[in-house]
């Protein structure tokens, strides 16, 4: 990270320093977008076995929970802040960066709903011997197609059974964790040291309190 506040390359920061906590925020995402690499490498060899169900749902409830979070608190509150803060000048290139991070924001929900459904096929796989891993189809005996298309409970040579929609590309993973990682260098490199220059102890503290209230914790 590129912020020298202290505290800001701390996962446990909190929504009393929110600067912090969103850098934690950071972090976290960094690490589940590396777990999300290792584990598309991971299928290609040992299916969807106990260590990828576990990681799938794992990356499944920090991006279905924490990652939105994480979106609404800079937009709904870092953004307007930041710009108010310059309400006596022209922050042309304040708006321009704000809306691209916006912008950026909308992209990664896009790129998620599409990985989304395959995360959860491998966490809901079957285990080696589960004999009502595949839904019989009506009137045939074989199993229930997945949703992409390929046959639910396919099992890999480890015999781990591995739904159609299991399989995860790297190419759909490293587009997804790139643009994602690009996107918090900009917010690293610019829009929190901007953050962290222009906004007052009362316009933190205001940001804070926000945040609390959006993940439903009591007041400080």
């Amino acid at each position: 990270m590129n912020i020298s506040i202290p505290g800001f390359s701390s996962p446990a920061a909190s929504t009393e320093a929110p600067l912090e906590m969103l850098a934690a925020c950071h972090i976290r995402i960094t690490r589940q977008c590396a777990t999300l690499r290792r584990l598309a490498a991971h299928l290609a060899g040992h299916g969807a076995d106990e260590q990828a169900r576990s990681a799938a749902a794992g990356v499944l409830r920090y991006f279905d929970t924490a990652a939105p979070l994480h979106h609404a608190d800079e937009e709904q509150n870092l953004f307007p802040a930041l710009l108010e803060s310059m309400a006596g000048s022209d922050p042309v290139c304040l708006k321009g960066m704000t809306q691209g991070l916006s912008d950026e924001h909308r992209e990664l929900e896009t790129a998620w709903a599409r990985l989304r459904p395959r995360l959860q096929a491998i966490a809901a796989a079957a285990q080696p011997g589960d004999e009502d891993s595949a839904t019989p189809s009506p009137g045939n005996g074989t199993a229930s197609p997945a949703p992409d298309g390929g046959q639910a409970g396919a099992k890999p040579p480890g015999g781990t059974a591995l739904p159609g929609a299991a399989c995860l590309p790297a190419a759909e993973v490293e587009a997804f964790a790139a643009l994602y990682e690009r996107h918090i260098r900009v917010e690293e490199d610019e829009l929190l040291p901007m953050a962290a220059r222009l906004l007052s102890d009362d316009e933190l503290a205001r940001i804070g309190r926000a945040m609390r209230e959006r993940r439903g914790i009591p007041p400080v």
